[in-house]
């Protein structure tokens, strides 16, 4: 359960930041509306903000808010960009910091930190041009069944599970033509599963959950389209695999610094090893998003758990 404390809500000003410029930009506006919502109902007073609007992020410069409730996802908001600014500003922010966010947002960087933590991850090469490698250097590396991924995109944007030659060369070049660095992985089939983390210093898992996409693995329109995925939580699993996996999740939480809240992507393999795939420094919320699922399952509705989030960030 989280141990919340109290705070008046009517007492804080909150800037909700929202939209920005990514690819991510729809779902961040569809994550804003629920948490305006959410937030509102909690009692608190909310400015929603644009980050996409230079006129929007004025407010930020010329009214004094108590803390900065972030919504943005990808490129511009997730990345450490905003972050630093609000540093700068001096308006504490929900999530994790500038480091972290930059990190945890690079895939191929967070992977280094996840095996200097002893996290596991599946093997991987890291591409900065397209031909930095050949075929048979990525084949004898990762397989020909593997991932391809735009390294700092989320959402599953810029993911491509290829089977052979002809698929990874047209993958990498899709990757390439949204990204600078393209992760090729090794593919490793198994069932999908994501948890949420909360807290500052001394992190908890909430319940698992089991997420059954609907298409081939949890892609862009599994995440966002209703009935895109099925969430089975608490998810179907023994004791000790379970707290294996909270374990792991918390693991990843504190080897990439994170702060507030976090959401780790891990998958099961058939012999049942565990594998992290990423974690979410700014998990969704959207009325599918699987933070809030998590949370509610905890006990916690969604006006509680923007509070927990807000305290979090001003603790």
């Amino acid at each position: 359960m989280i141990m919340t404390h109290t705070i008046d809500p009517s007492s804080i000003k909150v800037a909700l930041l929202m939209g920005g410029k990514s690819g991510e930009r729809e779902i961040s506006l569809a994550s804003g509306k629920s948490a305006l919502s959410a937030l509102q109902e909690a009692g608190f007073d909310v400015t929603a903000i644009d980050t996409g609007s230079k006129e929007d992020l004025k407010k930020l410069f010329e009214e004094n808010f108590d803390v900065a409730f972030l919504t943005l996802h990808g490129k511009q908001g997730e990345d450490g960009t905003i972050q630093g600014m609000l540093e700068i500003l001096e308006i504490p922010y929900t999530g994790s910091g500038v480091w972290s966010s930059a990190t945890a947002i690079n895939k191929p960087l967070a992977k280094v930190f996840y095996e200097r933590n002893g996290v596991p991850t599946p093997p991987s090469l890291t591409l900065s041009t397209p031909d930095e490698k050949t075929m048979d250097e990525l084949i004898e590396a990762v397989g020909e069944h593997c991932v391809v991924k735009a390294a700092t995109e989320g959402s599953a944007l810029g993911v491509y599970i290829c089977q052979g030659k002809a698929d990874i060369e047209q993958a990498i070049k899709d990757v390439f033509a949204i990204d600078s660095t393209c992760l090729v992985e090794k593919y490793i089939e198994g069932d999908e599963f994501t948890v949420a983390v909360l807290g500052n210093d001394e992190p908890r898992a909430l319940p698992i959950i089991q997420i059954i996409p609907t298409n081939e693995f949890y892609d862009f329109e599994s995440k966002y389209a209703i009935g895109g995925s099925q969430h089975i939580c608490p998810a179907d699993l023994d004791e000790e695999t379970a707290a294996y996996m909270s374990e792991l999740a918390v693991k990843a939480h504190k080897a990439l610094n994170c702060r507030g809240m976090s959401r780790t992507d891990i998958l099961r393999d058939k012999e049942g090893n565990l594998w992290i795939l990423e974690t979410n420094t700014i998990p969704g919320m959207t009325e599918t998003s699987l933070l809030p699922d998590a949370a509610r399952v905890a006990g916690y509705s969604f006006p509680e758990l923007c509070n927990e989030i807000i305290r979090l960030a001003l603790n």
